[in-house]
């Protein structure tokens, strides 16, 4: 469990995160979002005790980061938006290294180096100085360091930088499987790869928490409507559509092709509109094709919350 309350952190005049507050229950993957310099990365270096805040505390399992910093990190595999890496050293000598700092040791040590080897596909390179490899590679090495130690909550900061499309997809994989049994904060600009991870997200602007829940709560709060696209078939006027009990506003409508009217209708929620507006088509004669009820993407809503309320 990760609990947060009234975080804070100033760098001189400079309020990089204002008065934030969050829950994260045992679990849960969750995507934190928003723009350059909206206070991400200092809140996740926060959680990892690698720096405490200026106001405010958070608690980790219970226990509070200024109390027990050295037990909060056993708990938590970070993996920085710039891997912590030894260029000197090869993958494998490199992980050893690693696994000693996390106080692994004899079989345990090679079982846990060899699954992490495994789950981040580095068996190519395992011999080669990092170095050598790849930026995609060495991003892989830094995720294995990571997770080497089997820890309870892991925070990644873009962890799928420099990796190609096929690589993306091996490592979130990897993230669904890992947040089946761990917590897990994945921070990235690919909202693409939060869809598709994380069950939950939070979207930060200007240092300050602007949205917080699935996307789908996030909707209904900032809309306090309901979307809904229709595609009905007969000789209907838009008039009849907006006289629907519950119907808001008729936001769209394109013109009919073959008898087919393609509209889209803002209702007032929890009003019974949708069932009102089937029965107003069936009583009039129209034949439904569709009823879908519509949502902004995570990019509209991510673009709305940062670029909309900086403007304010």
């Amino acid at each position: 469990m990760i609990e947060v309350s009234n975080l804070g952190k100033r760098y001189g005049s400079l309020e990089a995160v204002r008065g934030v507050n969050f829950a994260i229950n045992p679990g849960e993957v969750v995507g934190l979002l928003g723009p350059n310099g909206a206070g991400k990365t200092t809140i996740m270096k926060i959680l990892t005790c690698f720096m405490f805040p200026s106001f405010g505390t958070a608690t980790i399992n219970g226990w509070d980061i200024f109390d027990r910093p050295l037990e909060i990190k056993k708990l938590v595999g970070y993996l920085p938006e710039n891997a912590p890496l030894y260029t000197d050293l090869n993958v494998l000598e490199y992980l050893s290294f690693m696994a000693e700092s996390r106080s692994l040791k004899g079989k345990q040590k090679e079982e846990r180096i060899e699954w992490a080897i495994e789950e981040c596909g580095l068996k190519s390179v395992v011999y080669r100085s990092i170095d050598t490899i790849s930026k995609g590679f060495r991003q892989r090495t830094g995720l294995a360091q990571a997770i080497l130690h089997n820890p309870e909550i892991l925070i990644f900061d873009e962890p799928t930088t420099g990796l190609d499309p096929n690589q993306i997809i091996e490592i979130r994989e990897l993230i669904r499987r890992l947040g089946r049994e761990k917590t897990v904060i994945l921070s990235t600009h690919i909202l693409q790869e939060v869809e598709a991870t994380c069950g939950r997200v939070l979207i930060l602007n200007e240092g300050q928490i602007v949205a917080k829940g699935t996307p789908e709560e996030i909707n209904r709060e900032m809309k306090g409507e309901v979307l809904l696209e229709m595609l009905l078939k007969g000789n209907i006027k838009p008039s009849g559509v907006k006289a629907v009990p519950g119907v808001r506003k008729l936001l769209q409508i394109s013109s009919p092709s073959e008898g087919v009217h393609r509209f889209q209708v803002a209702l007032l929620p929890d009003s019974g509109a949708e069932e009102a507006l089937f029965d107003w088509a069936v009583e009039g004669g129209y034949k439904i094709l569709a009823m879908v009820p519509k949502r902004l993407s995570l990019e509209e809503l991510f673009i709305k919350l940062t670029r909309e309320g900086s403007e304010k």
